[in-house]
């Protein structure tokens, strides 16, 4: 989408407005990551240099396992996304919320145990046995959150800043079989087609009083989600028909651009990598 900077700059401001409505959050039908990724201002980056890159710093988060490192990650990754990609603070953080509560999760059963004996330096009776947790215990689990977060935040810099079509087309110049690259494509678009039929029933229902309180909450919870399943059924088919009415044949094909590997990007990640390397050497 296309806008003419017509008028002063009030105008101006006025349109760039307008269009961070536009992509960011939909009320009533969802959000896609790809609105993200195509309005993101380092979207012009070669596809293959921002997945090789934001992998091969994910594979040094896991195998260096270094906070200080994955501090530097962190810090590294929400600077490309936000700061160069012009995404809005806000919206990354509210990206990263659902994996932020998936890590602290996952790491809180690490943090604890439980015992019949009072062990460790922190621990508690519950009646029936005690829940306990020690400082090397609370530093594995506070060092793990650094490790994952900052995986995670690399994977988001890749995928806020590259649209699924590009990163399809990666995969498939890496040789990857084309029925996993199929079925992920397919997988991927599903997720938000099932998100926008969801979204728009619970506003049907909420418009309705369908959530007034826990009882009926519960009840019209049920009834959304069985209607979501004939629901998306429906429009799978559809969408189905459509593929089929365009020539599918079974294989996906899209649009690609070739994008020029700029030498100022592979030295600014290749001394990125040597950085890491040395703040590795000197913390571990």
């Amino acid at each position: 989408m296309f806008f003419f900077k017509i008028g002063n700059n009030n105008d101006h401001n006025h349109e760039n407005k307008e269009q961070h409505r536009r992509v960011g959050h939909k009320h009533g039908e969802g959000f896609s990551i790809d609105f993200y990724s195509y309005s993101s201002k380092i979207r012009h980056w070669n596809p293959t240099f921002k997945v090789a890159f934001s992998v091969l710093v994910l594979i040094l988060c896991i195998v260096l396992n270094n906070p200080c490192v994955s501090i530097m990650v962190i810090i590294a990754m929400t600077y490309v996304t936000v700061v160069k990609g012009e995404l809005p603070l806000h919206e990354y953080l509210s990206i990263m919320t659902i994996p932020i509560a998936f890590i602290l999760l996952g790491t809180f059963t690490i943090a604890i145990d439980f015992s019949k004996q009072p062990l460790g330096q922190y621990n508690m009776y519950l009646g029936f046995a005690y829940v306990f947790t020690s400082n090397l215990k609370l530093k594995e689990a506070a060092f793990l959150i650094l490790k994952v977060f900052a995986a995670v935040s690399a994977l988001q810099m890749m995928t806020l800043s590259t649209p699924s079509s590009e990163i399809i087309y990666v995969l498939r110049k890496a040789h990857v079989p084309k029925l996993i690259i199929e079925l992920m494509n397919m997988i991927y678009r599903y997720i938000f087609v099932l998100m926008d039929v969801y979204s728009k029933m619970k506003n049907s229902a909420e418009s309705r009083e369908g959530y007034c309180d826990f009882k009926t909450s519960c009840y019209t919870f049920g009834n959304v989600a069985s209607n979501m399943l004939v629901t998306s059924l429906k429009r799978a088919n559809s969408y189905y028909d459509a593929m089929e009415a365009r020539c599918y044949d079974g294989e996906l094909i899209f649009y690609e651009e070739d994008k020029n590997l700029e030498t100022t990007h592979i030295v600014m990640a290749a001394l990125f990598i040597i950085f890491l390397v040395v703040i590795w050497s000197f913390t571990r």
